[in-house]
């Protein structure tokens, strides 16, 4: 996937590359440095669980090809697909060059061919990096026509296919390798357990036969299920960056090699050390591709949130053109094109509703579990179910640009983040094979020349146990795993991270700072109370006061507009409008003056507001905003506005004391209205009458100290507070849920998810320790083992069979451990997004 970055980073360009080939985090480091040396590349980071690489471009540097031929030539295999479009308005050499050289300069983009008499181009791209409009359209700016050669499925899952391609090969490799290894390892190992069974044997066939049969069985599963190890660890070993393959097939190759010697010239081996080890080089290629064949199989459930929001999208759309409706795959919609919409269809893609109206359930998107009315001029969002009624509406957003596309897009670049606990891993890995390697080899010089008779025998097989035992895999799918499912179950939640490190940065908060309107409150404002000076007559007051607040879109002019059209009056147009944030709007209205707003307006303007001081106080411990009206510079009128707070605010609230947390509250009202909301729900600090432009040293003020503060807003005026704190969570519904302004985004508007956010932060943190924990212990306790530092006290080595047997274990304990977070259960039942639980 190919996007520009956000943030300060805007220029830069990022490309999401799949990489297959990597089965340790050993290999995740080679990669890494492999690509941080390409020319123009800022930054990259790889996930092992994912299969991915994020590489970000400084500006105008993007060169997707040379990212491709460095994964190549660290020895592993970029995802790379062919596409084919069909080109028309070529007529010579000059139109191939043409458009050869617009399709080329597509980032993403890695080699394009065009066939004049065919007219059709063959391009090479980087898997999933970007859709065909793009390059569609990019033919279109080079004077040409292009369109697709067939009907592609949208949002189609081709990892997971490549992933099930991959377990069913690993199954058949495992089947034929268990089918030879069954029968070596009861005919040697039975030998040793039933002495009868042994000796018979000898006596039927011979201790020769025996072996010769034995290096059949082994050869046969060494050099055909066990020659992937060969394939991948034998290139890495040359190039000195060897990896687990590599670990694999120097232990396997060891007691193979050993044993074919000890078959063919035993005479070369000194007296007492003619032993083969037939059955455990076979055994451990068996239970290593156990392991990877179940590792597989679990990993493939991690990715499942992203399957689901897949599902969402329609496969085609009905569109209108040249006065027929069609059925088109959903791939070919244009922007522009006219789409109709029957009862009980999804609606296909982001767009405009132009004729026609219906009900349409958005609970996908807002969490709000009533449809929602959709007539002329509304907008729909692809993905969500029209209910009752058929309209046509316009496609305005397609392809990668829909809602559903950015949520698709933000939970893949969640779970293919690494979070600041990864960096020692990283650096741990990126030393761990060679050591293993080294420990091995001390191993084998250690008992060879200061072991017991026979000497070889026991350094070879103490060696070959260290070789197999280590398991670079579990420490570099102990974080990526976590992630994937804990930011997975976040989506099923309607809790959406746009960066897996908010995950751990959400764990460390210890204020919540949350915006009063629309967040704590529903964001719309009831005219609640209205007083008029002496003199005035009220309903002339509040008909003034509603023209001038009728050109202002703030949410307490719409109350004021409404309470006077409820009471019938007749609204006119103000003259001279202006407006001033944080303090108040003014207009001329029948040749009048009428300015309205806030105290601090009224002072500013040198106007007392004393007559009106006992009924403010009133109104400020009922928790309602007071405001003031003045006609041609004559105080006139109070007036109170209140936001009815969420139902799911004092649950919300409660949760996050309990999570132990301290709670604050910023808002523009005045300290005695704001303190009266603060007593009613429980709020520890008040941080009131702050400007708009005030809430980042609002937030600055409450990270003083040191503290760590997540802030909740809207997401859309509190973008720069979400930037400032430690952690930005937007809370906002639809269209508006401001992607690009917070780290975590939650889909409906119940405060309820937050608390819900933080208890699946700590419970993904908790279970990356756990992962690392075991990763780490396995890893630091069982080498030595393997090494054999138990013998001189206990007399007691690990056979390379159960260092095999334990190795694989591991990896599938982690990945098992992070398949737990699925489970989770989150404190609070809050609205989720019923197309996330599909």
């Amino acid at each position: 996937m190919m996007d520009k970055a956000s943030g300060e980073n805007q220029r830069q360009t990022v490309l999401s590359l799949g990489i297959a080939g990597m089965n340790c985090a050993s290999c995740v480091g080679r990669v890494e440095k492999a690509l941080r040396a390409v020319p123009g590349v800022a930054e990259a980071s790889v996930n092992l669980a994912t299969e991915r690489a994020r590489v970000v471009f400084t500006a105008g540097a993007a060169d997707a090809a040379a990212v491709v031929e460095a994964v190549r030539a660290a020895g592993y295999r970029p995802k790379v697909e062919t596409r084919e479009l069909l080109i028309q308005g070529m007529n010579c050499a000059s139109c191939v060059g043409r458009v050869e050289k617009a399709l080329r300069a597509v980032p993403g983009v890695l080699d394009a061919q065009v066939n004049l008499a065919t007219g059709r181009a063959t391009l090479e791209v980087a898997a999933g990096a970007l859709d065909n409009a793009v390059l569609i359209e990019a033919v279109g700016k080079a004077g040409y026509a292009a369109s697709e050669t067939g009907a592609a499925e949208e949002g189609r899952d081709r990892e997971g296919e490549e992933r099930e391609a991959e377990r069913r090969e690993l199954r058949r490799a495992l089947l034929f390798a268990a089918a030879l290894t069954l029968p070596l390892f009861i005919l040697d190992m039975g030998s040793h357990v039933v002495p009868a069974l042994g000796r018979g044997l000898e006596q039927a066939l011979g201790r020769q036969n025996l072996f010769y049969v034995y290096f059949v069985l082994a050869s046969l599963v060494q050099f055909g299920p066990g020659l992937r190890f060969y394939r991948k660890g034998w290139p890495a070993l040359l190039r000195g960056g060897p990896d687990m393959n590599s670990l694999v097939m120097l232990g396997t190759s060891a007691a193979w090699g050993y044993s074919v010697v000890a078959t063919f010239v035993p005479q070369v081996l000194p007296e007492g050390s003619v032993h083969v080890y037939f059955e455990a080089s076979a055994v451990i290629v068996t239970l290593i591709l156990l392991g990877r064949y179940f590792e597989a199989r679990a990993k493939g459930r991690t990715s499942e949130a992203i399957k689901r929001l897949l599902g969402l999208q329609p496969r085609t759309a009905r569109v209108l053109r040249d006065g027929e409706e069609r059925e088109i795959p959903i791939d070919e919609v244009r922007r522009g094109d006219l789409l109709r919409v029957r009862p009980g269809e999804k609606i296909p893609v982001d767009g405009e509703v132009v004729d026609g109206h219906s009900y349409v359930d958005e609970s996908m998107i807002t969490g709000e579990p009533l449809p929602v009315r959709k007539e002329t001029g509304a907008e729909v969002v692809g993905g969500t179910l029209n209910q009752t009624g058929s309209f046509t509406f316009r496609a305005v957003k397609i392809g990668a640009d829909t809602l559903l596309a950015r949520i698709v897009r933000m939970v893949e670049q969640a779970q293919g983040s690494k979070l600041p606990i990864q960096a020692l891993v990283d650096r741990v890995t990126n030393y761990f094979v060679p050591a293993v390697m080294a420990a091995a080899l001390l191993t084998f010089l250690v008992w060879l020349f200061a072991g017991p008779a026979p000497a070889l025998t026991f350094a070879l097989v103490n060696a070959v146990a260290v070789l197999i035992i280590a398991c670079p895999c579990a420490m570099g799918l102990a974080t990526p795993t976590s992630i994937m499912v804990g930011t997975g179950r976040a989506a099923e939640m309607g809790v959406l991270f746009r960066k897996g490190e908010a995950l751990q940065r959400l764990r460390d908060a210890q204020v919540i700072a949350l915006d009063k309107t629309g967040t704590l409150t529903q964001g719309r404002p009831e005219l609640t109370d209205f007083q008029v000076a002496r003199d005035f007559d009220e309903g002339e007051v509040l008909r003034w006061v509603a023209t001038v607040e009728r050109a202002s879109e703030h949410p307490i002019a719409e109350a004021v507009v409404a309470a006077a059209r409820a009471r019938g009056l007749e609204l006119g147009e103000a003259r001279d409008f202006t407006a001033e944030p944080g303090f108040g709007v003014a207009g001329k209205v029948d040749g009048r003056l009428i300015q309205v707003g806030a105290d601090r307006y009224m002072g500013r303007l040198g106007l007392a507001v004393e007559e009106f001081a006992e009924r403010s106080l009133l109104l400020g411990d009922e928790g309602k905003t007071p405001l003031y009206a003045a006609v041609d510079g004559q105080l006139a009128a109070i007036l109170a506005v209140a936001d009815p707070l969420k139902d799911s605010t004092p649950a919300a609230v409660a949760a996050l004391h309990a999570a132990g947390l301290r709670v604050a509250m910023i808002t523009g009202d005045n300290r005695r209205t704001a303190a009266a909301i603060a007593k009613r729900l429980g709020i520890d600090e008040v941080v009131a009458e702050v400007l708009p432009d005030g809430k980042v040293e609002a937030v600055r003020g409450l990270q003083k100290e040191g503290r760590k503060v997540a802030f909740v807003g809207d997401g859309i005026n509190d973008a720069p507070a979400l930037a400032q704190a430690d952690v930005g969570i937007a809370i906002g519904t639809g269209t508006d849920i401001a992607i690009e302004a917070a780290d975590v985004v939650l889909m409906s508007g119940d405060l309820r998810n937050v608390p819900n956010a933080l208890a699946l932060s700590r419970a993904t943190i908790r279970n990356i320790r756990q992962n690392l924990f075991w990763a780490f212990a396995y890893n630091t306790a069982l080498i030595p083992v393997a090494a054999g530092v138990l013998y001189p006290a206990f007399g007691l080595l690990l056979s390379p069979v159960f260092a095999a047997l334990a190795m694989a274990a591991s990896s599938v304990c982690v990945v098992s451990n992070a398949l737990r977070l699925r489970g989770f259960k989150p404190p609070l039942a809050a609205e989720v997004s019923r197309g996330a639980e599909l």
